[in-house]
């Protein structure tokens, strides 16, 4: 072998190995494939769950730009870090690791318009929802979209439409097919509020109520009861003021099972509430919480025409809320004199599993401080009254007319009205005919 076959020789080889490296270094084996995928078998090979450290999602209407893995916990970027929805996207990363195709559809990306994943498409049912997976790095492991329902025409809903029976997917690493599968993504969203944790206060055993006037500091009212099953009281009521039950009632279950709409970024909430409306609410419970609620109401919101009606615009539907919590908790339990030690043992054990569940719930509603949450209107109604809203109104008595008197009726339904009541004639009182039987046939002569 002469020198100019050793040289190509080494040209030939060199040129293999790099080819080699590049295949190496550009190849992933764990999402990408160049078969289509079977009905049965999983949509990845095996899609990278433990590394995804942060979420993306893009949809027609708006992105989720950062649902991110932070300490240990999920967070929402776009709202300050305030904490995600742990179940929601646990769920979202284990369903893609185990999902399995129930058809695969023979189709280059090209085609993704056809089953609602048109990226450039501003309408949501045509352009679906993009999840892009990245590492703790931020490099992209793994990205999918969400397009069309699967409907199922031939068994019509009780709503007269057909069931939707599953979807379509696609990973983007995969470029030979479009996937159906059996799962809906129910909770997957391009709204940052839907991937928000949805813990919130919840005062139990209200004692107290006190509200400010709107924009001062001065108490506009104050309600108040001696015990758990006692009904409200309003305190400085004066005799003329009778405190309304149907109002002042469902002020007990203040906040139970309420939810807010959202959390307002700190940047953005003097853009969306109307400071001059503030109120403060103090609710103090008989287990020692104390919640201080600051509630501003959202500024009117701009309509889209103008309307000679309403120059100030629409009213905003929505209400905001800011709370600091505190609590007084006792370290020990009072014991009733002359208590048996069988009963004290029961008592003791019951005082430390509340002391710890309230101990939980203190630590829990304090994380919730500093932020400010968007709450529905509804919400927070029943406790933004007027002193004047809490009184019962007197029912007035029908208005007199004239001629009109007392009356009276008596067994029988015999109406007694008053003279001067009705007809002007004179009453006249006639005997109804009185029917007297035939007399019998005297008897003749000589009968008995």
């Amino acid at each position: 072998m002469n020198k100019r076959q050793v040289i190509i020789v080494w040209v030939i080889a060199i040129a293999l190995g790099a080819s080699v490296a590049a295949l190496k270094f550009t190849h992933k084996p764990e999402t990408q494939s160049s078969a289509l995928r079977a009905s049965g078998q999983t949509l990845f090979a095996s899609f990278p769950a433990a590394q995804v450290a942060a979420i993306e999602i893009q949809g027609a209407a708006g992105a989720v730009t950062g649902i991110v893995r932070k300490d240990g916990k999920w967070t929402i970027s776009q709202r300050d870090g305030y904490p995600a929805n742990t179940s929601y996207v646990n769920e979202f990363i284990r369903t893609l690791g185990d999902l399995k195709v129930t058809r695969g559809i023979e189709a280059g990306p090209l085609n993704a318009p056809r089953f609602g994943m048109d990226e450039s498409a501003v309408v949501p049912a045509e352009r679906g929802l993009t999840a892009t997976f990245k590492d703790a790095s931020g490099t992209q492991i793994a990205k999918v979209s969400l397009g069309k329902n699967i409907e199922n025409g031939a068994e019509p809903s009780p709503m007269g439409g057909p069931n939707a029976v599953g979807r379509y997917i696609r990973n983007h690493d995969d470029t030979v097919g479009f996937y159906a599968v059996a799962e809906m993504f129910p909770s997957v969203s391009a709204e940052a509020s839907r991937w928000l944790a949805d813990d919130f206060i919840s005062p139990e055993k209200i004692k107290s109520i006190t509200l400010s006037q709107k924009g001062k500091g001065d108490t506009a009212w104050k309600l108040t009861r001696d015990g758990e099953e006692a009904e409200f009281k309003l305190e400085g009521a004066v005799a003329a003021e009778v405190l309304d039950a149907t109002v002042a009632g469902p002020l007990k279950n203040l906040f139970s099972y309420a939810r807010f709409e959202d959390v307002v970024p700190a940047a953005k909430v003097a853009d969306r509430v109307d400071a001059a409306g503030k109120r403060t609410t103090i609710i103090e419970t008989f287990e020692g919480f104390t919640y201080t609620l600051t509630l501003t109401p959202g500024k009117a919101v701009a309509a889209a025409a103008p309307d000679p009606s309403n120059p100030q615009g629409a009213a905003a539907e929505n209400s905001f809320l800011t709370v600091v919590v505190s609590a007084e908790l006792p370290k020990e339990r009072k014991k009733a004199e002359g208590e048996k030690p069988e009963d004290a043992k029961a008592k003791d054990a019951a005082f430390v599993e509340r002391l710890k569940t309230l101990t939980e719930k203190l630590a829990k509603e304090k994380s919730l401080e500093g932020r400010t949450f968007e709450v529905a209107k509804s919400t927070v109604d029943v406790l933004m009254k007027e002193r004047e809203q809490l009184i019962a109104k007197a029912t007035p008595p029908p208005p007199a007319g004239p001629n009109t008197g007392s009356v009276q009726q008596f067994p029988g339904g015999i109406i007694a009205q008053p003279p001067g009541q009705g007809a002007t004639a004179p009453i006249e009182a006639v005997s109804p005919p009185v029917s007297v039987p035939p007399a019998e046939d005297a008897p003749q002569d000589g009968e008995k």
